[in-house]
């Protein structure tokens, strides 16, 4: 019996599912992934040898060079894929359990920033340990997709 694996977008409109074996997550340092992810390095996972279907929506893709497009979701920007002549990886955050994907190598070194291999020694807060200089934090109410699948998205009630 194969794994199944489900995620998508932070908004709901787009959703995929894997089945199959995922052993090849990566992250990537390089500039084009740090920009496409708005971040200091892009987490993937490869679907090669897997089945992966879009469960819901459609992805926008932007041709990022010559051999890559990347997809994500036009409804709120989430970035989703990484495809390439050699296969389609997915962005590991937008997994729904992305903790069963750790990485096991990491690409463009070259282009590694570096206080990356020092983010774990900074200090580290919860949430709400920030409600004296931002109270707002105390009430949040995320709108974002929950992390399984549902029969419709969005709610019925507006979030505007």
């Amino acid at each position: 019996m194969s794994a199944t694996y489900t995620g998508g977008c932070q908004c709901g409109a787009v959703r995929f599912r894997i089945r199959g074996e995922l052993k090849d997550s990566s992250i990537c340092h390089c500039r084009m992934c740090q920009k496409a992810f708005g971040a200091y390095y892009a987490p993937l996972v490869s679907t090669r040898g897997a089945e992966l279907a879009w469960t819901r929506g459609d992805r926008k893709t932007f041709q990022s060079s010559n051999h890559v497009k990347r997809g994500f979701c036009a409804d709120c920007g989430t970035p989703l894929t990484y495809e390439a002549p050699d296969g389609i990886a997915v962005a590991a955050g937008a997994f729904d359990e992305p903790s069963k994907l750790p990485p096991v190598v990491q690409f463009g070194v070259e282009g590694k920033i570096d206080f990356v291999d020092r983010l774990h020694l900074l200090p580290g807060h919860r949430t709400d340990e920030d409600a004296e200089q931002a109270p707002f934090v105390l009430n949040i109410a995320s709108y974002q997709h929950p992390d399984h699948d549902t029969q419709t998205w969005p709610e019925e009630e507006s979030h505007d």
